[in-house]
Formats: C-alpha cells, sequence, structure tokens
C-alpha cells in the first residue's frame, strides 16, 4: 500500500483541489498592491519635492501628475459601472456590512464641500490667468468631475463582491485608491505648509513654500510678485478653500477605505444568512435612552464651539491674550477628555456584563475599522509624547506647562479606552442574543412550536410570550418563537454612551480641522525641539488625528445602532 501512494501521491491524497482562481487570487492581490505601492510612491516623491524652493520640481508638475491619475481612475470607474450594467451576474453577492448608511451619507457631504473647494480654486487661479499655467485651472474642474463621478460610484457599489475580471478590477480599485491618496497626500503637504507660513513670521522661518503661487517658483524678479492676490474676490477664493481642505481630506480618506473594502471583497463567496446579524431593521435617534448623555454632549459640544471662536480671536493678539486663551482651550480639553475616558472605562466595564455572544465571523469592513482606530490614534499618542517630553524635561514649572502635560496625558487615556470601547462594541453579537436572567435548565427559550395552545402548558414559559409568524397567510401552521427579553437599562446605558462620545468626537474634529493649532502658539514645543522639526512633527501626525475624530464618529454610530 505504501508502494501505491509513493508512485501516485497525487491520487492518494484526499481532499478537493483548489480552483485556479483561488489558487491566484493572492497572485492577483499582490499584483495589485505592487501597482499600488509604485505610484503612491512616485506620486509622494513628487508632492514632497513640490513643497519646497530649492527642489527642481514645480507645483505644475505636481497638479499635472494628479490631473493624470484622476482622469485615468474616473475612466476605470465608468468602465465599471458600464460592465456591471451590461453583466447583473457579474455580481452576485453583496456585503452588508460594507458602506454603511453613515459612511455613505458622510462622503456625500465631504464631497459637496470638496466641489465648493474646487468651485473656490478655480475662481482663484483664474483670477490671475494671464501668468499662470493651463493645468492650475484645469486641475479642479477635473478633480470635481472626479469626485461626482468617485461619489456615485462608492454609493451604488460600495457592497459589491465582483466576480469578473477579477485582477483588472483589483488593479482599478488599487489605482482609484492610491489615486485619493495621492490627493489627500497633496492637500495635507498644501495646508500644512499654509499653517506653516501663518506662524513662520512670529518664528523668523521663512524657508516653506505651498503649491499655490510663489514669487521664486513662478520665476519672479526679487522686486515682487508676478501674479499678486490684490483683489477682495481673489482674497476671498484663496482664504475660502484653505478653509474647506479638512473637508477635502477627509473626503479623501472615507473614500479609500471604501474602496479598500471594495478590494478585499473581490472574488469573495458569501453564504445566504451571512451578515445579517447586525443589520438593523430600523434607527431612530435619541431612542431607548436616558437622553443624560445627548443632553451632556450637546452641552460640550456648544461650550466647545464657544472656546474655539474665542480661542481663534484671543491667540492672534496681544501675548497676554494668547496666554489667556490657551488656558481656556486647554482647561476646556482637559475637561471634556477626562469625561471622555470615565465614560469609555464604564462602557468597557457594562460590557464585561453583557453575555452577548463575540462575533467571530471574517468581515473586512470591521477588521479595517479596527486597524484604522489602531493606526490614526498613532498619530495623536506621537504628539502626546514629544509633548510629555518637552514639558517634563525643558519647560520652566508654570500653569501653562501643567496643562499642557495633563491634556497630554489625558489625550493618550482617552484615544486607549475610547478605542477598547467601540472595538469590543463592533465585535459584539446583535442585541438581544442573550437572555438577562439565566434561563432554567428546561427552558422552552428559542423553541418553535406548530400548535400555540402548547405554549401556556408549559411552567418554564412566560406568562406573555412574543410570537413571530413567518407565514401570515397560514394561520393553521404560525410559528412561536419565544425570545428572551432584552437588557434595557444596559442598552440605554450603552447608548447614551456612544451618543455622549460621538458630540464629543466631533466638536474635538471641528477644532484642529478648521486651524486651532495651540501646537505653535504654546512655545514650550517650539523652544525644546525647534521650529522646523516640531512643524514637521505636528504637520505629519495630525492629520492622522483628525482622521481618528472623523472614523471614530462613523464607528460610535455604528456601536449606537447595534447597542
Amino acid at each position: 500500500m505504501s508502494e501505491e501512494l509513493a508512485q501516485h501521491p497525487k491520487e492518494s491524497l484526499p481532499g478537493p483541489r483548489a480552483s485556479p482562481r483561488e489558487v491566484w487570487k493572492k497572485g492577483g492581490r499582490l499584483l495589485s498592491v505592487l501597482l499600488a505601492v509604485n505610484v503612491l510612491l512616485l506620486a509622494s516623491t513628487l508632492i514632497s519635492g513640490g513643497a519646497f524652493n530649492k527642489v527642481a520640481v514645480y507645483d505644475t508638475d505636481v497638479f499635472a501628475l494628479l490631473t493624470t491619475m484622476m482622469l485615468l481612475a474616473t475612466l476605470w470607474i465608468v468602465f465599471y459601472l458600464l460592465r456591471t450594467a451590461r453583466c447583473p451576474d457579474a455580481v452576485p453577492y453583496r456585503d452588508a456590512h460594507a458602506g454603511p448608511i453613515w459612511l455613505r451619507g458622510g462622503l456625500v457631504l465631504f464631497g459637496i464641500c470638496t466641489l465648493v473647494m474646487d468651485v473656490f480654486k478655480t475662481g482663484y487661479y483664474s483670477s490671475f490667468l494671464e501668468c499662470q499655467s493651463a493645468i492650475k485651472i484645469l486641475h479642479p474642474i477635473i478633480q470635481a468631475v472626479f469626485v461626482i463621478v468617485q461619489t456615485y460610484f462608492l454609493w451604488v457599489s460600495a457592497k459589491d463582491c465582483i466576480h469578473t475580471h477579477l485582477d483588472l478590477t483589483r488593479c482599478g480599485l488599487m489605482f482609484t485608491l492610491t489615486t485619493n491618496l495621492a490627493i489627500w497626500m497633496a492637500a495635507v503637504v498644501d495646508e500644512s505648509v499654509h499653517q506653516a507660513h501663518s506662524y513662520s513670521g512670529s518664528y523668523g522661518n521663512s524657508s516653506h513654500s505651498r503649491l499655490t503661487p510663489d514669487p521664486e517658483r513662478a520665476g519672479s524678479t526679487a522686486g515682487g510678485d508676478p501674479c499678486p492676490c490684490s483683489t477682495a474676490i481673489c482674497q476671498i477664493f484663496q482664504q475660502g478653500y484653505f478653509y474647506l481642505y479638512p473637508f477635502n481630506i477627509e473626503y479623501s480618506l472615507f473614500a479609500s477605505t471604501m474602496l479598500y473594502v471594495m478590494w478585499k471583497n473581490v472574488g469573495r463567496l458569501i453564504g445566504s444568512t451571512h451578515g445579517h446579524g447586525h443589520t438593523p431593521s430600523r434607527v431612530s435617534l435619541f431612542r431607548e435612552t436616558f437622553f443624560a448623555g445627548p443632553i451632556l454632549g450637546l452641552l460640550l459640544f456648544v461650550v466647545g464651539l464657544a472656546v474655539f471662536i474665542l480661542y481663534e480671536v484671543q491667540v492672534s493678539g496681544e501675548r497676554d491674550h494668547t496666554q489667556q486663551a490657551l488656558v481656556t482651550y486647554y482647561s476646556f480639553n482637559i475637561a471634556c477628555l477626562g469625561l471622555m475616558t470615565l465614560v469609555s472605562l464604564s462602557g468597557s466595564v457594562i460590557y464585561r456584563f453583557d453575555r452577548r455572544a463575540m462575533d467571530h465571523h471574517k468581515n473586512p469592513t470591521r477588521t479595517l475599522d479596527v486597524a484604522l482606530l489602531m493606526g490614526a490614534a498613532m498619530g495623536q499618542y506621537a504628539i502626546s509624547y514629544y509633548s510629555i517630553v518637552a514639558v517634563v524635561v525643558g519647560s520652566p514649572r508654570d500653569l501653562l506647562g501643567a496643562l499642557n502635560l495633563s491634556h497630554a496625558l489625558l489625550m493618550i487615556a482617552q484615544h486607549t479606552f475610547q478605542n477598547v470601547f467601540i472595538i469590543e462594541s463592533l465585535h459584539r453579537g446583535p442585541p438581544g442574543a442573550e437572555p438577562c436572567e439565566m434561563p432554567p435548565k428546561e427552558s422552552c427559550q428559542g423553541i418553535t412550536f406548530a400548535n400555540l395552545d402548547a405554549i401556556h402548558t408549559l411552567p418554564s414559559c412566560p406568562p406573555t410570550p412574543r410570537l413571530v409568524s413567518p407565514n401570515p397567510e397560514s394561520p393553521q401552521e404560525a410559528m412561536a418563537i419565544i425570545l428572551a427579553p432584552r437588557c434595557h437599562w444596559r442598552r440605554r446605558c450603552l447608548k447614551d454612551i456612544s451618543l455622549f462620545l460621538l458630540l464629543c468626537n466631533v466638536i474635538l474634529w471641528i477644532m484642529p480641522a478648521f486651524g486651532a493649532r495651540p501646537h505653535f502658539s504654546n512655545t514650550v514645543e517650539v523652544d525644546f525641539y525647534g521650529y522646523s522639526l516640531w512643524a514637521a512633527i505636528v504637520n505629519i501626525c495630525l492629520p492622522f488625528g483628525i482622521f481618528y475624530r472623523m472614523h471614530a464618529v462613523s464607528s460610535l454610530l455604528e456601536v449606537y445602532v447595534l447597542s
């Protein structure tokens, strides 16, 4: 027998062989990833090189590359939509977890703001058409077309599990994802260098330039700018599109996450009952809550807006006003972060008494949510640890230093406990999956009856069971299912916690996204690290912190629905 096995090993091994499609699945993914990495490295090289005067990469080169990438991505999206429209069998499965309504709604909102930004950009560059390259006017127009087409594509196709032209689809999705990441990098660099210009006068540093018209990059003489933005309408356009950059950044990141889930779902097989456990039938805001969380969250939101406005007004004034603005800003953030930390910790404690089963099904959307929460938090962790070192080692012991240290420590604690709460919530089973009280050994929990009169003869059944009839047209064959009562107090507490954290994350997103930069107004870190190093740390890490807040909002909304 052993000799026969040695002579014919392949024929003797049991088990089905893998299909050629499954064998090449990893190869197709690897091909698309290699394409994305190479295109992204090229884009990042040009974008980073075009941000400085001393590098011979001009802003027109960056705009030309981004415009070409957006055109190619738009053409592929149109091809995908036409192909799926002509061949409905190309998408046999749809992932119920992918592209939830709040994620697509946020994508539409940020897309609309990006379109407004493109209008401002077009108006700004058109103000001095005679001395600008045509690519600078063409770029925002192409970006507007790309945003419209991509938003429609993600709205209708985010849940697709396509099964035709797998390798082409993977490469197309990865290229589109890379295009969004390149747009994100360009926006981050442009906004960051613009912020550096705003503060360079205070610290005597003028070594930065941005991707907007610059005297040296435009080939001007030392005497002045050949493309001055002197009219009032030009200055409105210029300030307007800089204020809208945060929305463009968030749009690119939202689109990238949705495209990544689509890429993971290419060729995926989904069972008929997979993914329906967490699909709510109805969503009603503030339903089944104690109202303490929404009220306290709204109060902090309003107070935060007032503090943000006061900070923006005072920080550009005299030194005494700047000191007062920083104290007010840090005090509010310390109070808000402290409450969020305690609330997140209490939510995790409540889950210790929750006997709902953990959902271990393979879910690319949930895996990506967890990875984004953990990865994006690294940006704020880095800023906080740099601040802690600067305050402890090199700062004089004063009130502002103590507030800065407390703010950095609470920022780390809040991110940690909020991530624990959100991740545990996303892995819980659907509500009502477990009873509030332990059922007796011979309970009729979950028993299905064909005779409704038999229910009341069992002593262990509740006197008023909930009956579910899947076939109302045949009452003789109706089915009665005994459903366990839900733990209303736990669900209400969790809903209050999720709504409170959601509103707090919104106001903590608004502050840095719209220009609050205490990292530069407070000179502790600038004096310790030097302006150039500290500006690089903040400009690289802060966009991840801003994205973390927005992604936490979408995750907390899902936690609210699932509680």
